[in-house]
Parts: C-alpha cells; sequence; structure tokens
C-alpha cells in the first residue's frame, strides 16, 4: 500500500503529495512522523494508492503520531475545496486542529487519585495487616474507607507520600488515573423555562421543514438565540451534532454559559483565546464524539465533528467572518461547504443582515424568516440624533454633549447602567508636531502610531510594534504636540473625572488581552459591580445585560468615511446593533448618537429602525455603480520584503490576467496599482482588481485562480481575496 503524504511545511515548493510505504496500517487523515531529506517531519495521510505515482525508492512512514485519526474525510474533503481557492493544502490541514497537537506541546491530561481496594479488603483486614503504631496508616485507611477515593496531591498534603506508598505495595490502596477535561471559564448563567412566542415557533417549524437554508432577520431582542437553542435540541434528538458561530471572541463567554446551562458537557468551545490545555480539550472532546456542539468565533467552522445537522452563524453580517490573513477565506464559503456535505441546516441571522446575504436570500437562496417584535414585548430604543456642530458653537469643546452628561448623571442616579460606545481604541489616533507637522509612524507598517497612556507608549494597530512615547518633536524640538481623535482609553479617563464616584470600567483589545479577562470585564459589568461600560465594536453585539437603559455613541460618523461601498452599511450595522443593548429588560432603552452630520441619509435609517428602506436605498446605489452583489470583485495581493519586487511582480501578474481574461465576456475592468496601505509588517504591497459583472463571475474567477495557481515568483506571495471587506 502506497500512503499520500502532505508534509507540515508551509511553502509552496514543497505544498504536494509525497509517496511513502509504511510497516503498519494507516488511514486518511492520520497524523505521522516521516523521513524528509534530512530531517524528520510531521505530515498527513490525506489518500492511499496501490503503486507510487513514479519510479524512484520509497521510504517508510518512521510513526503514527495519535491513537486516533486526528483529519477526517469530511475534513479532507473541505481541504480539497479550499486548495481551488489558492490556498496551500498544509496550510489549510492546520486549520483543522489545535496547533499544540502539531507541536506535540499538548496532551490530555490525567490525574492521579488513590482509592481504598474494596475487593481485596475490609477495614478489620486492612487494619489488621499493619502495625499497630502505624498510625498514619490507619488514620489514611480510615479515610478512605469512608471517602473511598481522593486526589493523591491532597493526600500528599497531609499524609508522607511513602506512608501512602508503603499502602500501595501491600495493595490495600490503589494509585487509578483518570482523565480531566480543562473546561474554560464562562458567565455562570442558570436555564430558564422559556416560553416560546409564536413568531419563535413559527421561525423552529420552518427550519425544521424540508428546506435546508434559512435567514434568521430578527431584530435585537427577538429571541433568535432561543430559535437556535431548539433547532440544535432538535438535531441532538436525530443524533446529529451542530456548529454555533458568534463574531466576537468577546461574546463567547455569555453565549457559552448559556449554552453550558441547557446543553452541560455537550459543548465544546472553539477559539484562540483559551489555554493550549483547554484548546486541545474541547477539540479532543468534539473530535471524539464526547461533545456534540461546537461554540465559537470563526474558526469553529473547522471543528472536527461528523454528522452534522445543523450549522448557524449568528450576526452574519460581521465581518470578523471573514479571514484576512494566510490562510484567507470567507466562512460562509466553509458552512456552505460542510452543510452540503451533510445535508445539514444553515442559519443566517442577523438584526441587520448583509447587502449581498438579503440581496440572495430575495433571489430565493435561502428562506428569510422574519422576527420583528422583541419578545418582551417592548419597544426598540428610541435613537436621539445630537449635533455636535451646535455643541461647538454653543462653546461645549468637550467630547461629550450636554444632553448625553445630563443623561448619564440621571441614569446613574436611578441605579441603572450605561454602556458608551466608540469604535477606536487607544488615548489618540496619533500624536502631531504642531510646528513642523511630523507624525510617528510605524517603520513596519505604512500608518501612523496610536498613543496609549497606561504605558506612554506608541501603538501599530496592524503589527503590535510598541515604541516609547515622544514629548519632543525628533526633527524641529518643538514641545507643543497635538493629539488626534480620541478613543476608549482618553473616554475612561475624562469620565473618571466627571464621576468620580462611580465605577468606569474599559473593554476593547487593550484591555482584553489576558485570559478571562472577556468574561472577567462582562462578569463586573452583567452583576453591577460598575456603572458605565466603555468599548470598542466587542460592546456592540450580543450581549445582554438587564440593567443598560443608556447607550451614547461618540463619534458616530467614523465609518461614514471610510473609502469603501459598504461605509453607509456597516454604519447603518454597527449603530443599530449598538442601540440594540438599551432597553432589553422591563426599563425602556435611550439612545443619544453623536454626529456632525445628523442629516446623513443613512442616519434617517436608523432612527426609524428601518432596513428594508435602508437596503432599497442601497441596493440601487449599488446596481447603478456595478458593485457587488451586481459584480464579482477579485483582488490579487501581491507581497514582498522588496519593493522593486513586488512592484514587478505585481505588473506581470495583471499582464497573464489580461491575457487570460481577454475573450472572457463580463469583465468590467482590470486595476494594478500599489495598495492603500503600501507596506504593513515589513512587507510591500501591491494589488491587481478584477472587477466581473455578475453573470461571467464564476467562469473568470477560475481562470484567475488558474494564473494565480501557476504564478511561481521567488520571495512574493499572492493572496486571493473574493469580495474583499476592506482593500487596506
Amino acid at each position: 500500500m502506497i500512503y499520500k503524504v502532505i508534509v507540515d511545511i508551509s511553502n509552496s515548493e514543497v505544498d504536494r503529495v509525497f509517496d511513502y510505504r509504511s510497516n503498519f496500517p494507516l488511514s486518511p487523515g492520520d497524523r505521522v512522523l516521516v523521513p524528509f531529506g534530512k530531517r524528520k517531519i510531521e505530515g498527513y495521510v490525506i489518500d492511499t494508492a496501490e503503486t507510487p505515482s513514479g519510479d524512484f525508492e520509497l521510504k517508510n512512514v518512521i510513526e503514527k503520531l495519535d491513537d486516533f485519526t486526528a483529519v477526517t474525510e469530511e475534513m479532507l474533503a473541505l481541504a480539497n475545496y479550499m486548495k481551488t481557492m489558492n490556498l496551500r493544502h498544509v496550510d489549510c490541514l492546520r486549520l483543522f486542529m489545535p496547533s499544540s497537537l502539531r507541536k506535540g506541546k499538548a496532551k490530555l491530561f490525567k490525574r492521579k487519585y488513590i482509592k481504598f481496594n474494596f475487593e481485596e479488603f475490609d477495614i478489620e483486614k486492612a487494619l489488621a495487616s499493619i502495625q499497630k503504631n502505624a498510625t498514619s496508616q490507619h488514620k489514611i485507611i480510615e479515610r478512605l474507607v469512608k471517602t473511598e477515593i481522593e486526589q493523591e496531591s491532597d493526600l500528599n498534603r497531609m499524609f508522607a507520600s511513602s506512608t501512602i506508598k508503603t499502602l500501595i505495595e501491600k495493595n490495600i490502596l490503589i494509585r487509578v488515573e483518570e482523565q480531566e477535561y480543562r473546561t474554560p471559564k464562562c458567565f455562570d448563567i442558570e436555564d430558564k423555562d422559556i416560553k416560546l412566542t409564536q413568531d419563535q415557533k413559527d421561525a423552529i417549524n420552518c427550519i425544521m421543514g424540508p428546506k435546508n437554508a434559512f435567514l434568521v432577520h430578527g431584530v435585537t431582542g427577538s429571541g433568535k438565540t432561543e430559535v437556535y437553542m431548539r433547532v440544535i435540541e432538535e438535531v441532538l434528538k436525530k443524533g446529529q451534532n451542530a456548529i454555533m458561530l458568534v463574531p466576537e471572541i468577546s461574546l463567547t463567554p455569555q453565549m457559552l454559559g448559556v449554552f453550558r446551562a441547557r446543553f452541560g458537557d455537550l459543548v465544546s468551545l472553539q477559539h484562540s483565546g483559551l489555554t493550549v490545555g483547554e484548546r486541545y480539550d474541547e477539540w479532543y472532546k468534539l473530535r471524539v464524539g464526547f461533545s456534540k456542539i461546537a461554540l465559537g468565533p470563526r474558526s469553529a467552522i473547522f471543528a472536527p465533528l461528523e454528522n452534522v445537522g445543523a450549522i448557524i452563524i449568528d450576526e452574519e453580517h460581521d465581518g470578523s467572518y471573514v479571514s484576512d490573513s494566510n490562510p484567507r477565506y470567507q466562512t460562509i464559503d466553509i458552512a456552505k461547504f460542510r452543510a452540503n456535505y451533510n445535508n445539514a441546516k444553515l442559519i443566517l441571522g442577523s438584526a441587520t443582515p448583509s447587502v449581498e446575504t438579503y440581496y440572495s436570500a430575495l433571489e430565493g437562496q435561502y428562506e428569510i424568516i422574519t422576527l420583528d417584535k422583541r419578545i418582551n414585548q417592548k419597544s426598540l430604543p428610541e435613537i436621539e440624533m445630537i449635533d455636535m456642530k451646535r455643541e461647538m458653537k454653543a462653546g461645549n469643546t468637550s467630547f461629550f454633549s450636554a444632553k448625553l452628561l445630563t443623561a448619564l448623571e440621571e441614569t446613574l442616579k436611578e441605579g441603572e447602567q450605561a454602556m458608551i460606545f466608540l469604535n477606536r481604541r487607544g488615548y489618540s489616533s496619533f500624536i502631531r508636531c504642531s510646528e513642523c507637522g511630523f507624525t510617528p509612524k510605524c517603520p513596519s507598517c505604512d500608518v501612523a502610531l496610536y498613543h496609549h497612556t497606561e504605558d506612554n507608549s506608541l501603538r501599530c494597530h496592524y503589527c503590535g510594534n510598541k515604541y516609547k512615547s515622544i514629548s519632543v518633536c525628533p526633527i524641529c524640538g518643538n514641545k507643543h504636540l497635538r493629539e488626534g481623535r480620541i478613543g476608549t482609553q482618553k473616554v475612561v479617563k475624562e469620565l473618571e473625572r466627571i464621576f468620580s464616584d462611580k465605577k468606569i470600567i474599559r473593554m476593547d483589545l487593550d484591555s482584553t488581552s489576558t485570559k478571562d479577562s472577556y468574561v472577567n470585564i462582562l462578569n463586573m459589568f452583567n452583576n453591577g459591580e460598575a456603572d458605565i461600560l466603555v468599548g470598542t465594536q466587542m460592546i456592540a453585539k450580543g450581549h445582554d445585560f438587564k440593567n443598560v437603559t443608556l447607550v451614547g455613541i461618540l463619534d458616530a460618523d467614523i465609518s461614514i468615511y471610510v473609502q469603501d461601498f459598504r461605509a453607509n452599511e456597516r454604519t447603518y450595522q454597527l449603530i443599530t446593533q449598538v442601540a440594540g443593548r438599551a432597553g432589553r429588560d422591563v426599563k425602556p432603552g435611550r439612545v443619544l448618537l453623536q454626529t456632525y452630520v445628523p442629516n446623513y441619509p443613512v442616519y434617517g435609517f436608523i432612527r426609524n429602525y428601518d432596513y428594508e428602506s435602508f437596503y432599497t436605498n442601497e441596493i440601487r446605489r449599488r446596481e447603478g455603480a456595478k458593485f457587488p452583489p451586481f459584480s464579482t470583485i477579485v483582488r490579487l495581493l501581491v507581497q514582498s520584503d522588496d519593493e522593486q519586487i513586488a512592484d514587478g511582480a505585481n505588473t506581470k501578474l495583471a499582464s497573464q490576467i489580461r491575457k487570460a481574461l481577454e475573450s472572457q465576456v463580463g469583465i468590467i475592468r482590470i486595476q494594478e496599482m500599489r495598495a492603500q496601505m503600501r507596506k504593513r509588517a515589513d512587507m510591500y504591497r501591491f494589488q491587481v482588481v478584477v472587477w466581473i459583472d455578475r453573470p461571467a463571475s464564476t467562469q473568470a474567477v477560475e481562470k484567475i485562480y488558474e494564473v494565480v495557481n501557476n504564478f511561481n515568483e521567488k520571495k512574493v506571495t499572492v493572496f486571493t481575496e473574493i469580495n474583499p471587506l476592506q482593500m487596506s
């Protein structure tokens, strides 16, 4: 038998199948150790054959690395599918398991216990077999007859280990090992017997009917999560498994608490914020079938579950479902593949569906299920616009309007909580010299550095590099440095000054860098230990805080002026989502939105929660401009650490793309240019962008993939993105 092996090296030159023999049986999906040149390398068996692919001497597999098959048959098929999208085979395979398994750094945790040997001894016989003056042995025996079994580490703290060893040698005590799973921390939530609304019942009945693809369009607080859980209950009854995706890691502690309250240990969490041991255990429980439900952000779509009955993508519109680093993929594409492979239910949910998804639903790709009422029968919170230009004319130079400060004071006085949203972390967005205009930039990326006061640093929000802040301009020596736009750090500092007797906490990427920081912050706020929560988009989605009655939105215009055809859509989605955090229980909610352009058309749709009118307006604009969904945009990002090489490769690639598509109908235009962010993480970036009329997109994209897969330039990497969420 010949075994086809992909070696675990992320390099295009060796990203192919190598033939090996084996002195022991193997199966496709097994991880193996193989000789490769002068090294021993881990690899994956992806197929078998009767004869080798060439006339050469074959080496033998050294060993099988696991006592189970690590990669399922479905995942091998998925890797082949992803490989067609200009992705390395090995990079796809790596997505399917925790890195600690590949590197041999994580194993199952087994705890040692000591128990009394009841099969051969009773207490009289045991005590009679030891000396009367061996008091410690007497005490241990008497203790374990009562408790039956205890952790060896606990006994070692109370008695000498030599005493325990003696009793084990006499076979009075037995040492045993039991496997224990390392469990991630989550919210402690009590499962409630929830009475479904008629809309929820209708939604569940529809989903469990004959169709398989659905868009649940439900306003915030309409009970979408309960619908998801009832569907999963039905799937489990059929002996199938389920995948539940949420957009942010920050949402997983609360969602995990809700799901564990209902499903217990059947739920396993999948995300990068777990410890090495937790991540391995949670993956292993899914792989061996101990757990039936995978929960987590984007990476959970690769959960090693078989016989999947439902895949649910909550907040389907969210940009975090698109991987913008190697390997680049869109979660919805993977979800569709897995749903088709398993004949499973695919359920997309959102209060603000993406324009492309809603268009597809209207075209018949998804059954639309509408939940347009909150389950508490309360109205959605009123959104009030505050014109910051008027505030400035009235002499208010603060970044808080007078009305927002008054509302905060009233809310806190009533013992209620408030959330302040600003989608910019750090203290200020940059530092600039008022004389010569110098702005510190990241030497590895083509962007200004953000100012952070907690450690007086300048940080790059792209590559993560950190530098000591400056107090004097290094160019002209000027000491008068201006700060850019405010960030969450500065907002917290100002609120602490104004409301000095109140507890204000912050939730953004900087404040959640340590383990369990998400859980601790959210628990603190949920338990009423903090009065105001300030945060970025991490606080905008999914959270359900009963006592929040006020949401303040600072600098709402951030996303309007982004050079992106989706700017209006993102603005509508983000503000609607964060507004939905207010008034989710008995008390009514209120939202104050600060803007410099109160008459901007999107704000009118937002105030009325009028998604249909927003969609109608947006789809007309896109149709006229030939933006998706009426076209497909293919972006080929060319990168190299040498600028000239990157530029030359980009020109060469553009030429090959034009030649491949010269007879293809439906090509709107092909552009070659420098990327908006010229340099990122020391890599120079250029791009070829192809605009394709939608009816011709499938054939054209296949031709583009063919060109890119055959494009080999030294020191150059090319990434392909379909309808990228941002072009920077």
